[in-house]
């Protein structure tokens, strides 16, 4: 864990979708990463950082924005290896990030190839440096976060196919919620300390959901019936290739494991269906119908003892929700 405190995800008003999402990565990695897509001033960061509370290394690592192929990956010693006969490695991002959650500030803006082997990487688990005939491997695995403001300039759609999960957040907030932003966020400002101390119980009954979920994963199979609806659905949607097929399987089964469940259902599916399509999406066809949405819980300044999962805590903080509603949080683990 690391020694500067997170805003703790718990703590977080508002933002379900995204919560849900960047919660249903960490529970399987496999699943790509999540990109966020939103206007400045949304503490995109603010929640990727409160993810990292939740995985047992706690791992935080931002790539910078101006960073070289050797920063990301890491260096070989080519001297080394002449004369000692041994490849010295120096790691990069990459490495320092294994275990973790790697964010990736304003993506858009990166170097296509740059992001090319980002995602590489964030998909095979691994990590693999070539010099001169010369080679090292390690471990790559983390959750990958990456943001991007549309306005500031799109991302190849070969690239943002590649990412999992696409979640949208709206700069538009009510001002009640704007109030527990601010109010949260101050309180933190003074004293972080104090303040995670106050949302522990929500903090740790949301890193036991993810750890028991986890566990709990390899155990749900990813079944024909689950699959012929989501194949039907990608079909209906106009989307190329097959990778959100693969995604929204993983999800779905990541949100049964979420919630409890032993297999999965259609309200897992319906649950995670704008994440996989949203960003893929190449014709308005109507999907099949969804879950009705149901009102969040109403947000409260203070946590209460019981409160540890989302559908019985304070509407979540920092950061407003995105654009659709997903089912509440359910009551039981």
């Amino acid at each position: 864990m690391t020694d500067t405190p997170h805003f703790p995800l718990s703590a977080v008003v508002g933002a379900d979708d995204l919560k849900l999402a960047l919660c249903l990565t960490a529970i399987d990695p496999k699943i790509g990463g999540v990109l966020i897509e939103g206007p400045r001033g949304m503490a995109k960061s603010t929640l990727a950082r409160g993810l990292a509370d939740l995985l047992a290394s706690g791992q935080f690592v931002t790539l910078p924005l101006g960073a070289t192929e050797e920063r990301l990956v890491g260096t070989l010693d080519l001297d080394a290896a002449l004369s000692d006969g041994r490849a010295q490695f120096s790691p990069g991002v990459l490495a320092k990030a294994d275990g973790g959650v790697l964010y990736v500030d304003e993506v858009n803006l990166l170097p296509d190839h740059l992001v090319d082997l980002l995602l590489d990487v964030a998909a095979s688990g691994t990590n693999l440096i070539e010099r001169d005939g010369i080679s090292h491997r390690h471990s790559a695995r983390f959750v990958l976060i990456g943001t991007m403001n549309p306005e500031e300039g799109e991302l190849r759609p070969q690239l943002l196919d590649r990412f999992g999960l696409n979640v949208a957040l709206s700069g538009h907030t009510a001002p009640t919620e704007r109030g527990q932003i601010i109010r949260r966020r101050l309180d933190f400002d003074s004293d972080p300390q104090g303040f995670c101390a106050q949302w522990e119980t929500q903090q740790q009954a949301l890193r036991e959901r993810c750890e028991n979920a986890r566990s709990a994963l390899a155990n749900i199979p990813l079944d024909d019936a689950a699959l012929a609806q989501i194949t039907e659905r990608c079909f209906a949607a106009g989307v190329d290739g097959l990778r959100a097929d693969l995604v929204w399987l993983r999800a779905a089964r990541a949100h049964a494991a979420w919630r409890g469940a032993e297999a999965i259902s259609e309200a897992d599916i319906d649950a995670v269906a704008e994440f996989a399509l949203r960003h893929r999406r190449r014709e308005q066809t109507a999907l099949s119908p969804q879950q009705p949405p149901q009102s969040p819980s109403n947000a409260q300044s203070e946590p209460s003892e019981g409160q540890g999962q989302w559908g019985d805590m304070p509407a979540p903080a920092l950061a407003t929700g995105a654009r659709r509603e997903v089912p509440s949080w359910p009551k039981k683990l």
